[in-house]
């Protein structure tokens, strides 16, 4: 599949990236403007921009999908005016403070910027935190994305999110 472009790969993951998409508004504040279909149009018109992009396989496309539909919702609450840390909140989760928050768009500038720490340190970690948190892979699913058992990715969640938890809390 190695020769697949965007065109070729977006109607065959169409209901996947939907059901990505939809992960993410539920995220978001209520009220939000954005619909799950908009958020995939949008993250594939900046997929497609680059004509014979080859994609390694069906997931290398999800997985990029998945990551340009995070930028584009950081983007609008960046836009929003967003907070760029977490305010007043209590330390908790960072799955519990974002469905907690009054207005959820102010907590994602901060983790995307969190994110983006750790994908220096580590861009493994980086990359489950977005396809476990953000893409709702499942531990299964995950692993396999990245070619690893699902005991190993299961460790490296634990740590990801043990440091997220503490830089946000910080």
């Amino acid at each position: 599949m190695s020769s697949d472009n965007a065109d070729d790969l977006a109607p065959l993951v169409y209901d996947e990236l939907r059901r990505v998409a939809a992960a993410y508004m539920r995220r978001e504040r209520p009220g939000q403007t954005l619909q799950a279909t908009a958020l995939v149009h949008e993250a594939y018109l900046r997929l497609a921009v680059i004509p014979g992009t080859p994609w390694n396989d069906r997931r290398h496309f999800v997985g990029i999908a998945a990551r340009s539909m995070r930028q584009i919702l950081v983007e609008r609450a960046r836009s929003r005016g967003a907070q760029k840390r977490w305010g007043g909140m209590n330390r908790v989760s960072i799955t519990d403070s974002l469905q907690l928050a009054a207005e959820p768009e102010t907590m994602l500038p901060a983790l995307d910027e969190a994110i983006e720490r750790l994908s220096k340190i580590d861009p493994e970690q980086a990359r489950i935190v977005e396809l476990r948190y953000f893409a709702g892979l499942s531990v299964e699913e995950a692993a396999d994305a990245l070619g690893m058992s699902p005991a190993t990715l299961k460790r490296r969640w634990s740590l990801a999110r043990a440091w997220l938890f503490r830089e946000l809390s910080a």
